[in-house]
């Protein structure tokens, strides 16, 4: 047991948790009528009809997703593809919606405020849709009205007990319906938690669902909020597919791999399926890497430049993760610019440009202008209202690890990633971070972060990897003509990557004293999810223009099916 919040715990009384298991030789299919009731407790609206729409949306991605494979990938065995909407591949708006269905049904499977820092987050936009104003605090202390709907969830007893499922009988159902209805006050004072730091846009976005659903309980704001999540998601996959045609345009195929994906991954959809910004962040990630592709590839013209900087100026507003892909995307916009200017030359003197590409000198700073006016702006407000430069931000900043140093950093975060150098001081004794951090977790870790599959999925997860890798390489060998040609682009994107990732690790050395060297999470480094995508793609096509289509369709149903199972030990850990 642990000490009991409040009352007795100061005296040192323990609190105890027991389970009364009695035999049987019940089969798991006889569970699934208490399953599907206890899955109907504690939503919104409440009832067995949580468990039908599930089942609803799982068909519907199941034969969403054999259509596609049927009609896009099986395409590449000379079967008619699906056509476009308006300028959109058929194909890419399908990809989104599996993706939208898919973190739909995740919103019914996880329990309100179950999702990983979902109180704070809701708290946030809560603060901003009551007052029209800002968080102010980060100390998790929440309105009235969610403290005791957290209270009747059993929130703090499901916490961080994978042994313990969440409301589970009709009288604490009537319980928290008749104290949602009690019209209590919705106003926080100013506090949202850890999410207090962030910037505002997808809070702000969020107070849309919020105000819609403000004549029901506060569990409808919460469903709708998560809708919206859900809505982001969709963009996120649609963007991974058009990236996808950029970056690998001879298989039209393959981009269909690559859309789905991004669109089954379960952790994704797992983050998309709750209130965080998270969600956002994922979809303007993927709009920036497509529009770098497409420049690329196309070149770069005044409405691009413009396009660039928008998705900066987004991303920068959306979250602080964001400052990570910030440096890589820059040098792209600047080497798109430099291609720019030579084309141009390459013209001869006194050439004029062709119409719609940008002026050469001009692009980057378009681009900037666009992109960095937020900061600009929020740090010039800061400075007019004595608060500090980087508001609550600054704060989160000023967080240290004691006894860190720069190589000590450097260290742990080249640990973090690749094999310890012999002069390295072992930051992560007994364990590989790349297989047991990056890979498994990836594989499956929900809940809070408490819930996986057996070891023996991982383990298969891990032979099946092997022949993708080698059909990765094959095809990298095939192209490797064409990799010079694109080896700026590449460079642009492994930049974006390394700074993504070079952000979590120093994050993580920070907090290292604080969480035991727990704080690294797979989700942070889902920013990249389109050139996961791309690499699927990569590898389908390693198997040739014979086999190639079997191995898509192969990979797509492998992910159809990590998908489904993902949502059942979740299920599993909730409601079992």
């Amino acid at each position: 047991g642990g000490p009991a919040q409040g009352g007795p715990a100061a005296q040192g009384t323990p609190e105890l948790g027991v389970e009364y298991l009695r035999p049987g030789h019940r089969s798991w299919w006889s569970l699934a009528p208490s399953i599907a009731r206890h899955m109907g407790l504690g939503h919104a609206p409440s009832g067995a009809w949580t468990v039908v729409l599930l089942a609803l949306l799982t068909s519907a991605v199941v034969s969403l997703v054999c259509l596609l494979i049927l009609r896009e990938i099986g395409a590449g065995a000379g079967r008619r593809p699906l056509g476009t909407l308006g300028r959109i591949p058929a194909a890419a708006v399908l990809c989104g919606l599996v993706a939208c269905l898919c973190s739909a049904g995740w919103s019914l499977i996880v329990p309100p405020f179950q999702l990983t820092d979902e109180p704070a987050h809701f708290a946030y936009v809560q603060q901003l849709a009551e007052t029209g104003r800002l968080p102010t605090s980060s100390e998790s202390r929440y309105s009235p009205a969610e403290e005791i709907a957290l209270r009747d969830l059993l929130f703090r007893q499901v916490l961080w007990h994978p042994e313990r499922g969440t409301i589970s009988s009709s009288a604490q159902e009537r319980v928290l319906q008749h104290d949602l209805s009690l019209g209590l006050s919705r106003r926080n004072g100013g506090h949202a938690g850890v999410a207090a730091s962030q910037p505002p846009l997808y809070y702000a976005l969020e107070t849309i669902p919020y105000r819609l659903g403000a004549s029901g309980t506060l569990l409808d704001q919460l469903e709708l909020m998560r809708l919206l999540s859900a809505l982001m998601a969709g963009i996120t996959a649609l963007f991974g597919y058009l990236f996808a045609r950029e970056a690998l345009p001879r298989a039209r195929w393959a981009w269909t791999v690559g859309g789905l994906g991004v669109a089954l991954m379960p952790l994704f959809g797992l983050m998309s399926g709750g209130v965080n910004p998270d969600a956002l962040l994922y979809a303007i990630s993927a709009a920036l890497f497509y529009l770098l592709a497409r420049g690329f590839r196309r070149g770069l013209t005044p409405g691009l430049a413009a396009a660039l900087g928008a998705a900066l100026a987004i991303g920068f507003v959306t979250k602080l993760n964001f400052i990570g892909l910030a440096p890589g995307a820059v040098l792209g916009i600047a080497v798109l610019s430099v291609r720019a200017r030579a084309a141009a030359r390459a013209g001869g003197p006194g050439t004029i440009s062709p119409p719609g590409r940008i002026s050469p000198g001009g692009s980057l700073g378009v681009a900037l202008a666009i992109g960095l006016s937020p900061v600009v702006v929020f740090v010039a407000a800061n400075a007019l209202s004595h608060r500090p430069t980087l508001g609550l931000v600054s704060s989160a900043l000023a967080i240290s690890n004691p006894h860190e140093s720069l190589l000590g950093e450097l260290s742990y975060i080249w640990q973090l990633y690749l094999p310890r150098l012999p002069a390295m001081v072992n930051d992560f004794p007994g364990i590989s971070p790349l297989h047991q951090i990056w890979f498994n977790r990836l594989i499956g870790q929900y809940g809070w972060l408490d819930t996986t599959f057996p070891v023996w999925v991982d383990n298969l997860a891990l032979i099946l990897s092997a022949p993708l890798a080698v059909l990765g390489l094959r095809s990298l060998l095939a192209g490797r003509v064409a990799l010079p040609r694109r080896l700026a682009e590449l460079t642009v994107y492994a930049c974006m990557s390394a700074g993504v990732m070079a952000l979590i690790g120093a994050d993580s050395y920070v907090h290292l004293a604080l969480t035991s060297g727990g704080y690294v999470e797979p989700r942070y480094i889902l920013p990249m999810l389109p050139l996961f995508g791309a690499a699927l793609a990569l590898c389908a096509r390693g198997a040739g223009r014979r086999w190639g289509p079997l191995a898509g369709t192969s990979v797509a149903l492998l992910l159809l099916a990590h998908s489904l199972f993902s949502q059942l030990l979740t299920i599993s850990r909730y409601y079992g």
